[in-house]
């Protein structure tokens, strides 16, 4: 049992660990960016428009990856597990793959038994650290997310959402600005949006008593 001083206060709760994936179109013009409007029945952040992505399950735990991630020092000890659930929810959300034959071993949950029947398995080198944010401790749902970037031209399969993103489409960085984004997806944008040298640092966007702090 816990003792008392490593529990949250009273009326908190302790963030639980996320991962969403921005992939990132630069083929032509304007770099876009996948996104999709939550629905307004959600409790979390209902009818803003967010990338691909959601908790660690754990099977993401379980799930053995066709590629290692060679980016992972700014994410820690779980990292991978991280990764592999930025890319199960990607699948999950819109039906596009980031994946090689493989096996993916005997993680649980519908997500990972598409990838074991197709004998494929997740790539992780194709992703590459982006960015972290913690919600508000005042916030009644908490997540520790990590924002992971990989390119649009690993994917593989048609983009069909599973009903949990509504406009799920490709938007050029500077018209998903003008979407309605919270804070951290925007903060997210920006720093997309800058190339990859300053893609090369890893922020953190958090909060102190309810004010935004901005970390390079």
């Amino acid at each position: 049992m816990a003792d008392a001083s490593s529990l949250p206060p009273a009326g908190r709760v302790r963030p639980r660990d996320a991962a969403s994936l921005v992939l990132l179109d630069e083929r032509e013009g304007e770099p876009r960016v996948l996104m999709g409007r939550r629905h307004s029945r959600m409790k979390f952040i209902p009818d803003a428009f967010v990338f691909p992505g959601g908790k660690l399950d754990a099977g993401d735990l379980k799930a053995r990856p066709a590629t290692p991630l060679a980016d992972h020092a700014s994410f820690g000890a779980k990292a991978e597990a991280l990764a592999k659930a930025a890319i199960r929810e990607t699948f999950e959300e819109t039906g596009l793959v980031l994946a090689a034959k493989g096996d993916v071993g005997e993680a649980s949950g519908p997500g990972w038994a598409h990838f074991r029947e197709r004998g494929l398995a997740p790539r992780l080198d194709a992703l590459s650290c982006l960015a972290r944010a913690i919600t508000p401790a005042s916030s009644p749902i908490r997540f520790h997310a990590r924002f992971f970037v990989a390119s649009a031209a690993a994917l593989e399969g048609t983009l069909a959402g599973s009903g949990e993103l509504e406009e799920l489409g490709w938007y050029p960085i500077s018209e998903a600005l003008k979407l309605p984004v919270i804070d951290v997806t925007e903060f997210v944008l920006r720093h997309v949006s800058r190339g990859a040298e300053a893609r090369s640092r890893v922020p953190l966007f958090s909060y102190r008593n309810n004010k935004a702090l901005r970390r390079a």
